[in-house]
């Protein structure tokens, strides 16, 4: 008997995990979910996701499929799996999808938003869902450095070492920087992202916003191809994978809730 495909939506906080990816342990949101997925199925039942994500960093619409080795309806998949995941890890949305959906090879682009307090002191309520900078940042400056990185690009002074990509060629089709109060938001839209690939941006924008740097650096340090050129990674604690995007024809939702709750009013979503 063919095995229906089902498309799930997955959110996470990343503070107490190893990152998406399976590994020895089973400290990481795809062994919870698997783990989940199967005492509900009481089989076992293996995913894959749209983009892996970093220990510490979140989700709001992680996309993953599965085929389904035993029949319930979607509505029973999504709240049966919560009710053996821990309170940080949820399926937000159930749905089956043609056999030619592929999580990940069939997404179109991804999103990733990074949220970040500027204070002169740490932050304590917002601790791991925000990062921190205690510099005054010239939103401007930082502008003007993120246009350079728009469009196809080698992104290899952004890439992580242990990167897996066959290619550090990726493209950027908007970042778009934003403030709302004591906090900012940094939106990254591409075809497809590297290992530390944001992150290592938002050291380099970091440098430039505080001044440290001038706009123009960004472009020398993309020029360079050169990791050691970039300023260091960026913690990770405001990075969430805002989700990917498909052929509207799969109908995979882009949203999952918004995260209202977020101080200053920064929804992610918005």
């Amino acid at each position: 008997m063919t095995q229906e495909k089902l498309a799930l939506g997955i959110s996470y906080q990343g503070q107490a995990y190893r990152g998406w990816q399976s590994q020895p342990g089973g400290q990481t949101i795809q062994d919870h979910l698997e783990r989940a997925l199967s005492q509900f199925a009481a089989t076992p039942v293996r995913t894959m996701c749209a983009g892996r994500t970093d220990a510490g960093v979140h989700a709001l619409n992680q996309v993953v499929h599965l085929h389904a080795p035993v029949a319930r309806e979607t509505e029973s998949w999504m709240r049966g799996t919560n009710r053996f995941l821990p309170s940080d890890i949820a399926v937000q949305w159930c749905r089956p999808v043609p056999d030619d959906f592929h999580a990940r090879n069939s997404a179109q682009g991804r999103r990733y938003a990074y949220l970040l307090l500027e204070s002169r002191v740490r932050a304590a309520i917002e601790s791991g869902a925000a990062g921190w900078v205690f510099r005054p940042l010239d939103g401007d400056a930082m502008r003007e450095a993120a246009a350079v990185l728009i469009g196809e690009h080698d992104f290899s002074a952004f890439r992580a070492a242990e990167c897996q990509s066959p290619t550090p060629v990726k493209t950027l089709r908007e970042i778009r920087i934003r403030r709302f109060g004591a906090y900012w938001r940094f939106d990254f839209d591409g075809n497809a992202f590297l290992h530390h690939m944001v992150r290592n941006i938002m050291g380099c924008l970091m440098a430039i916003g505080a001044g440290q740097r001038a706009p123009g650096w960004m472009g020398e340090v993309l020029a360079s191809r050169s990791r050691s050129v970039a300023a260091p990674t960026f913690a990770p604690d405001g990075l969430y994978f805002v989700g990917p995007y498909y052929d509207a024809r799969f109908d995979i939702p882009l949203h999952t809730p918004p995260m209202d709750w977020l101080p200053g009013g920064a929804s992610i979503e918005a």
